[in-house]
Formats: C-alpha cells, sequence, structure tokens
C-alpha cells in the first residue's frame, strides 16, 4: 500500500519519474516493515527466504562495514559501490536502495554476523565467494587494502562459512607477492607439474563464470575476472616452470 501512496506523491512533486522513484521507495520499505524480510532477519527475527531487495540491502550492509572499517571513509570507495549498484540493478533501483538504507539502515547497528548467517543458509557457496570478491574490490578501489579493512572482510567471511583456503585464492588476487599464483590455486610452492595441472582443473570449474548464471550480469562478471585471475595464475606457473 505504501509504494502505492508514494508513487502518488512522488507523481505529484516530479511527476512521471518521482512516480517511479515514490514506487521502488515504497516497496522497498513494505519489504522491510510488514511482511517480515531479510532487514528484519538481519538485525534480529527470521524469515524463509531472500528477496532481491533483501540482498541488496544485506550486500549494501557488509560493504559499509569494508567501508568504515579503517576509520577513513574513502570517496572512491563508495563510487565503486554506487557504480556496482547502478550496473546491477539500474540507477532508478540502485538509487531507491540507497536511499532506503541511508534513511532506514545506515543508523542503525549494522550485525554482519546476523547478515551473513542469513545469507549462509539462503545462498549457493557460489554466490558468497562472489560477495567476497567483491567486498575485497571494495577496499581495492582506491589502490590498496589496509589492514583494518582486511580484518573485516575475514571476519565477513568467516561468517559467511568461506573455507580458509578459498578466503586466502580470493586475497591473493589482490595482493601481489611471489607466491600470489600459488596461493590462487590453492597449492603449495613444492606442489609438482602434475599436482598444478590438477588444481588449475579444480580452480576452473570452482570458479567458472557459469557457477553465476543465477545472479545479475555484473556479478557474473565479477566471476569472470576471478577465473581469469586463475588463468593468469596457472599461464604464470607454465611459464616459470617451462610446462
Amino acid at each position: 500500500m505504501l509504494k502505492w501512496l508514494l508513487a502518488v506523491l512522488g507523481y505529484a512533486l516530479y511527476r512521471f519519474p518521482g512516480a517511479i522513484v515514490g514506487f521502488l521507495i515504497g516497496s522497498l520499505i513494505d519489504n522491510f516493515s510488514s511482511k517480515g524480510k531479510t532487514f528484519q532477519t538481519s538485525f534480529g527475527s527470521s524469515q524463509s527466504q531472500v528477496t532481491p531487495a533483501d540482498f541488496e540491502l544485506n550486500l549494501l550492509s557488509l560493504a559499509s562495514l569494508v567501508i568504515k572499517a579503517d576509520g577513513n571513509v574513502s570517496q572512491t570507495e563508495l563510487d565503486y559501490v554506487r557504480q556496482y549498484f547502478v550496473q546491477a540493478y539500474g540507477r532508478d533501483r540502485a538509487n531507491a536502495t540507497f536511499k532506503v538504507f541511508n534513511e532506514v539502515v545506515k543508523n542503525r547497528e549494522i550485525s554482519a554476523q546476523n547478515i551473513c548467517t542469513l545469507l549462509r543458509e539462503r545462498t549457493r557457496y557460489e554466490s558468497r565467494l562472489q560477495i567476497l570478491h567483491f567486498l575485497f574490490s571494495i577496499a581495492n578501489a582506491d589502490g590498496s587494502i589496509s589492514s583494518a579493512e582486511l580484518n573485516e572482510i575475514n571476519r565477513i567471511g568467516g561468517f559467511l562459512g568461506i573455507y580458509a583456503r578459498d578466503f586466502e585464492s580470493i586475497k591473493a588476487m589482490f595482493f601481489k607477492n611471489p607466491d600470489s599464483a600459488y596461493k590462487i590455486l590453492e597449492i603449495e610452492k613444492t606442489a609438482t607439474n602434475s599436482e598444478i595441472k590438477s588444481a588449475y582443473r579444480t580452480m576452473v570449474k570452482k570458479y567458472h563464470p557459469d557457477k553465476l548464471q543465477h545472479m545479475d550480469e555484473v556479478y557474473q562478471k565479477g566471476g569472470e575476472e576471478k577465473f581469469k585471475k586463475v588463468q593468469e595464475a596457472y599461464e604464470q606457473l607454465q611459464k616459470e616452470r617451462g610446462f
């Protein structure tokens, strides 16, 4: 009911564009009030499934924790998140999500554990790996990942149920060191050439973009980035070892 009221109000103030934005905002608010959706779940209630609007707000909430982790709210990181949401959901829907977040969620204490428990129970593991990659991308948007940001992502990864080797694999995609290629492939430097080839095949299956066909296009592109890093790691070891 609220969405129609806001649509009428929006039309009265800003004509047709106002009606669209009002409807979107009303729809999102409805999700977090009378219907007992994920907003309530994330902050202390329970519900059986995650709606698209729920997922967006929970993802934005996790992003805000990473951005604020080092006490320095980077405009570059904020811009990265906004652009990501615009690419994933369109400008109007992204703006409505940010508006609801600012008005309803931002001033409340955000529980990473509650949000991640919900996502852990009701999303695929491949989706949670992509969420982790997204959080690393946010922290790296300004050119470096601080220790505070890394600790926060590590904490969220634990709540999401991400395996330690998978966490280190994705982390290695953002930290360059002599062991990065091995960590991306989830193997030790002592691995044989045969073991490297086997690990590569395993990682290709794990990070293949087809695993994210159920998600929006922008998440699939993120999956392609992980897949590309796996390929680059394998090619680097091929070159170094000459096989």
